[in-house]
């Protein structure tokens, strides 16, 4: 199985999972990791720039974790058999290791929508336009 991470800046779990170019993703057997290898992706290939219906390169995974992301994006993956989930955790190998051993925690929708709406709050303006998934 393999597990993406969001990691901007490959240290920690990335918020804004809409923008985000680097991933580390995980090659994982049973409860173990395997492998963990960095992708990074151009800025038309992010999920804010990229469209819903070409293929992906994280369209590989089965699993991708993040520190935020808006619905329509978290259905965008379901609908290509990705889960998704969202955490507070901010280390990658940890948050990995934690959803191997199912104690990941995971947000509620009302705090990934409230977390979503907070980071894309400018000035009473949403400057992306929905592009990833905001209302």
């Amino acid at each position: 199985m393999k597990i993406a991470v969001s990691s901007q800046n490959q240290t920690n779990v990335t918020g804004h999972l809409g923008h985000c170019q680097k991933f580390w993703i995980y090659d994982v057997d049973d409860t173990f990791i395997q492998d963990k290898q960095l992708l990074q992706l151009t800025k038309a290939e992010s999920f804010h720039e990229s469209s819903p219906k070409e293929t992906h390169p994280l369209d590989l995974v089965q699993v991708l974790i993040s520190g935020s992301m808006g619905n329509e994006l978290f259905c965008r993956l379901e609908a290509k058999d990705i889960k998704p989930f969202v955490t507070s955790e901010t280390d990658p190998d940890t948050a990995v290791t934690a959803y191997l051993a199912g104690s990941l925690i995971v947000k509620t929708q009302e705090e990934r929508d409230r977390d979503h709406e907070v980071e894309h709050t400018h000035g009473g303006e949403d400057d992306h336009k929905g592009k990833c998934g905001c209302k």
